[in-house]
């Protein structure tokens, strides 16, 4: 397993997850919690949630992101009009911003990049635009780099996000249906040329059938594919 040089790497189920740097700096990328099945049961957040990530809209992706940001204190980071819709939840402290940026959040520069995926968001007024589906990658101040792809099918721009941020550790949706399967994720490795796969996405609901496995026989053999359960940790 390649080194992360003191980050700890959650996954807690579906595509959220947990990043926590050496220096204690707390993110949780696209808090799904209560109604997902897959959420480590016991698991408990850490006091402090610094930044919450939203790649997207959807209700799998945001709908804890208010709730933990009032207990915990966070700042949601989001593309601005989601940002912005969670303001209006109530949610205190927001960072918009848009696809191409950069913003610094503590020792970590987290970057918005392109996916190819729906957004909008539904509660009980209806569906509403609050912009265009993302992806982030974390560049960590004495630490790896990250890039979460949110849920996306493959484009062949990820070779630009491997040009411009070169990200050691890539977090691909790979269940299919809703995003890219296992094939497609395959392509994906082979643009973006992360040393470590961590896959999403999967095994939550009936139509996210690929699996780690199927993902692994297709990849290149120098390339790790994590083979990881809810509640489990990457780290060393």
């Amino acid at each position: 397993m390649m080194s992360l040089q003191g980050t700890r790497i959650t996954w807690l189920g579906h595509a959220t997850v947990l990043v926590q740097t050496s220096k204690g700096t707390n993110f949780l990328i696209d808090p799904f919690i209560a109604q997902n099945p897959k959420y480590p049961k016991n698991f408990v957040l850490p006091e402090k949630i610094h930044y919450i990530l939203l790649t997207h809209g959807h209700g799998d992706h945001i709908s804890d992101a208010a709730p933990v940001a009032a207990k915990h204190n966070s700042t949601v980071v989001a593309i601005y009009e989601l940002a912005a819709y969670l303001a209006g939840k109530g949610v205190a402290h927001t960072i918009g911003m848009n696809l191409g940026g950069t913003v610094q959040l503590d020792d970590v520069a987290a970057t918005m990049v392109e996916a190819k995926h729906s957004s909008a968001a539904q509660d009980e007024r209806g569906t509403h635009d609050v912009g265009v589906a993302a992806g982030f990658v974390l560049t960590i101040a004495d630490g790896p780099v990250l890039y979460h792809a949110g849920d996306t099918a493959v484009f062949s721009d990820m070779k630009l996000i491997r040009e411009l941020y070169r990200p050691e550790v890539a977090m691909l949706p790979i269940g299919g249906h809703f995003t890219m399967g296992p094939r497609e994720a395959a392509l994906a490795v082979r643009f973006l040329e992360p040393k470590l796969v961590l896959p999403l996405h999967f095994g939550t609901f009936l139509p996210l059938k690929g699996t780690p496995e199927q993902l692994a026989a297709l990849v290149d053999g120098g390339v790790q594919v994590a083979r990881w359960t809810p509640g489990e940790t990457i780290q060393n």
